[in-house]
């Protein structure tokens, strides 16, 4: 896997270590808890539920979540043709400023597939 992966998961790790040592953050420590619990397999399979968080995470424009979504999506085995009909779904749904993260979103995942 490329680079680009290996960059954002040590960073995103570092952060979250540090967020999460405070202790007197309860509250981000319990979001944080329902964020990974709510993609754990259960009537909607993790791929499905990990799918919808890639198109939220495009429609809201949020390139770390989209990142995120992605590795997901690509540990579940999703397709590139699994992958197109889900950008393209977040593009309709989100509009035409979709596209530049849209383009990022297929930057990254090639690097998930280098």
């Amino acid at each position: 896997m490329g680079s680009k992966l290996d960059e954002f998961n040590e960073y995103r790790q570092l952060m979250n270590d540090r967020i999460l040592s405070a202790d007197n953050n309860k509250v981000i420590k319990r979001i944080f808890n329902v964020d990974t619990n709510a993609y754990l397999e259960g009537e909607l399979p993790v791929k499905t539920k990990e799918m919808l968080g890639l198109i939220a995470s495009m429609v809201l424009r949020c390139d770390d979540c989209i990142k995120y979504h992605l590795i997901k999506c690509h540990e579940t085995g999703m397709s590139e043709s699994e992958l197109m009909e889900v950008m393209g779904i977040a593009n309709l749904v989100g509009g035409t400023i979709v596209i530049p993260h849209t383009r990022r979103a297929i930057e990254f995942w090639d690097d998930l597939n280098s």
